[in-house]
């Protein structure tokens, strides 16, 4: 009897630690992606992402950076090419969450930023390949922020990583976020 508790518990154990993950489903007009989201390696990342997919602010956002086998990236410019206002930076938690074990692999999602390492808002890409150089510490010291990854829709990724673009890597025709949304935990268990 205490061996069917245990495997009891144990089984509840892992069904509240895959709970504990969230997951995002972005759809886009290439097709749907969802994102699993890791808030106890890189907690200040995920919280800021939620934050913005809560305040609806990646919907009508295109993949504004389209780098064949290198990223997707988007998150911060509208359909005309508007820079989206953001909120303050969050830090950068590249260290933590390599020494997790998350790395800038092919399918991770990760915060860009502008040369100073602290200055990721909203903007996120997709890696394509792995991309060991973007992983703490990086070219500067201070690496890229890996805080999620693809679990459905690496298809439509790599669909978006073959379009067309301009000089810049903008995107020929636009790739548009259509809208992201947290799935409810009983739904993000069906889709991975």
């Amino acid at each position: 009897m205490k061996k069917i508790f245990a495997a009891a518990a144990l089984s509840l154990a892992a069904m509240s630690a895959f709970a504990a993950n969230p997951q995002v489903e972005l759809v886009t007009n290439k097709g749907k992606i969802v994102l699993e989201l890791y808030p106890d390696k890189a907690p200040a990342t995920v919280a800021n992402f939620l934050q913005y997919v809560k305040d609806k602010h990646y919907d009508g956002t295109v993949f504004h950076r389209v780098v064949a086998d290198f990223v997707v990236q988007g998150g911060g410019f509208d359909v005309k090419g508007n820079q989206k206002p953001t909120r303050a930076p969050v830090k950068n938690e590249a260290q933590a969450a390599f020494k997790a074990g998350l790395k800038n692999d092919r399918g991770t999602l990760a915060m860009a930023r502008t040369s100073d390492p602290n200055s990721a808002s909203s903007q996120f890409y997709v890696n394509l390949k792995n991309n060991d150089f973007l992983n703490w510490p990086g070219r500067d010291g201070a690496g890229y922020a890996v805080f999620g990854k693809v679990v459905a829709g690496m298809d439509v990724v790599d669909k978006i990583g073959a379009v067309k673009t301009l000089p810049g890597d903008t995107p020929v025709d636009a790739v548009v976020v259509e809208s992201a949304r947290e799935l409810p935990a009983g739904a993000a268990a069906k889709q991975s």
